[in-house]
């Protein structure tokens, strides 16, 4: 980084997107304790556990997205049990992607 303009603007995106994965674990917390829960079931190496940012981001990082063509909507391919579950407590419509 060669100028004060380019740094300030790395720490914007760096900031913009701590603010993201903190939203993300935010809300997956908040959708468990809706339902009384604090841990969801099978992340960390098969045992419950309290879902953090990058607990959250790791289930979902093996997700695949399928454009959509013409009239056929984008899909997702076989998500698992566990991403399915994150993308519920995200309030995410798999089925709804547009």
């Amino acid at each position: 980084l060669k100028n004060n303009r380019r740094i300030n603007a790395l720490i914007t995106v760096i900031c913009l997107a701590l603010l993201i994965f903190c939203l993300i674990e935010r809300q997956v917390r908040q959708a468990l304790a809706a339902h009384d829960k604090t841990k969801v079931n099978g992340r960390y190496a098969g045992r419950p556990a309290v879902p953090t940012g990058k607990l959250i981001l790791d289930a979902l990082a093996g997700i695949r997205l399928i454009p959509g063509t013409g009239q056929s909507p984008p899909t997702i391919p076989r998500p698992t049990d566990l991403q399915l579950h994150l993308l519920d407590l995200l309030d995410i419509d798999p089925r709804d992607l547009r």
